[in-house]
């Protein structure tokens, strides 16, 4: 198993520092997220050898020990193809006492059953306590160098915040949602960046499905599905519907809606965005089924067909491709909080149509209320709605809930990251940062 050569040319990511934290507490750290996020660049970064299960596919499945081999801290890239490669690390983190930051593992999907040559070669562990683990996703605006990163999520929990000018146009946001947050895609122009895109979901259609034994035909009419449904908790049926439009071939089952969304997940291709339910407050009252967005926003795009020129004749539907940009920024931000909750990233709605976008949430239960706006002209209506949310869950009575620790409406067209009053701002997504 060969020595690193470093990557040339590479882009800091926010995760690094989680990346180094975590071998320095666990045997082993997973670093997994979407194809092309840049988790082996990143992986590579932190180690001294490596081992590619792809390129030694045959010997990692006659000997998965083989891949745990080489200078540490070791990348064992694409473990997942070999799903017992997992077990061998696990044992070997229990059979040294003490062993830190011996391997790096990347995966691009969950363990598919396609993967492993029969049941017993599938983990029989979650690693838990062994393996530490790290989410990425494609670049943020603030890693490939779009947002100032003027002010800091974690920063604004401290209670840190400083005004900011920063003017973003309505062409600099088609922009960043075509092209998205592909690291070999970020110097490019979008329409060219849309083809990157558009090559991932081919690939997803034609390698990653009919490997995990699905049909590619299917894949890409629920992705047009999710696409057309950004930011919704759609029903199965809602999916199943749009579906059967999208294609003359007639619809699909609500069983088949739900096996695909699952492989979806496990690709790191969708991400669901749990409701938040805050303490006291009645299940029945709150709306916790999911909500759906794909991994970068430039996905979306591609599986809609449309092209820049075309986002700016529907801006009903950039607004929703927009959401999925700030969701995963945010996604990014979160979770590198040092005191991120296990789901740091959230929504809520409730029975009376109260609701946030996106609800931070730290693990000793703080928690932030964010509203997502394409222009600053719409900023006061969703301060009012941060407002009444506010005043409603933290002064009802028995069901009345901890403060947020800050409100902020983030906005895409326009000029100025301000406080509104305290603990409530305006922030434009090309100032945000981790």
């Amino acid at each position: 198993m060969g020595e690193i050569i470093k990557p040339e040319g590479y882009i800091p990511r926010v995760v690094d520092a989680r990346v180094e934290r975590l071998l320095r507490v666990f045997g082993a750290v997973e670093i997994a997220g979407a194809k092309w996020c840049g988790k082996t660049w990143t992986a590579l970064q932190h180690a001294q050898s490596v081992s590619f299960v792809d390129r030694t596919l045959a010997l990692a499945q006659d000997d998965p020990s083989a891949m745990l081999m080489g200078d540490r801290p070791h990348v064992i890239d694409e473990w997942q193809r070999v799903p017992a490669i997992w077990d061998w690390v696990r044992h070997e983190c229990d059979r040294t006492r003490g062993l830190r930051g011996a391997w790096i593992l990347t995966g691009s999907s969950m363990p598919l059953r396609h993967d492993a040559q029969s049941e017993g070669d599938l983990p029989s562990h979650s690693g838990a306590g062994r393996i530490g683990r790290v989410r990425m996703w494609p670049m943020s605006l603030a890693e490939s160098g779009d947002s100032i990163d003027a002010v800091s999520l974690a920063g604004l929990f401290r209670g840190e915040f400083e005004p900011v000018q920063h003017v973003t146009t309505a062409s600099d946001l088609v922009r960043l949602a075509c092209r998205g947050g592909w690291p070999e895609a970020i110097d490019m122009d979008p329409a060219d960046a849309q083809l990157v895109a558009r090559e991932y979901l081919r690939l997803l259609r034609r390698e990653s499905i009919p490997r995990a034994g699905k049909s590619g035909d299917t894949a890409q009419r629920l992705l047009f599905a999710l696409a057309r449904n950004l930011g919704q908790a759609a029903t199965y049926e809602t999916l199943s519907a749009d579906m059967s439009d999208a294609s003359a071939s007639g619809g699909v089952t609500e069983a088949t809606v739900a096996s695909y969304l699952a492989l979806f997940r496990d690709l790191y291709l969708l991400d669901d965005v749990p409701g938040w339910l805050p303490p006291a407050r009645s299940s029945k009252r709150v709306r916790t089924k999911p909500k759906r967005y794909l991994a970068d926003p430039s996905l979306a795009v591609a599986a809609l067909g449309m092209l820049p020129d075309a986002l700016f004749e529907d801006w009903q539907t950039f607004g929703l491709v927009f959401e999925n940009l700030c969701v995963r920024d945010l996604q990014v931000y979160a979770h590198a909080l040092e005191n991120a909750a296990d789901i740091p990233v959230r929504y809520y709605r409730d029975d009376s149509g109260l609701e946030a976008d996106v609800i931070i949430e730290l693990a000793d239960g703080r928690w932030a209320a964010l509203e997502i706006k394409t222009s600053e002209r719409k900023a006061d209506v969703a301060v009012e709605r941060l407002r009444a949310l506010r005043a409603k869950l933290s002064s009802n009575g028995a069901e009345r809930v901890r403060p947020p620790e800050f409100m902020a409406v983030i906005t895409g067209v326009s000029e100025y990251a301000r406080q509104v009053e305290e603990g409530l701002y305006v922030i434009p997504i090309t100032c945000l940062g981790a």
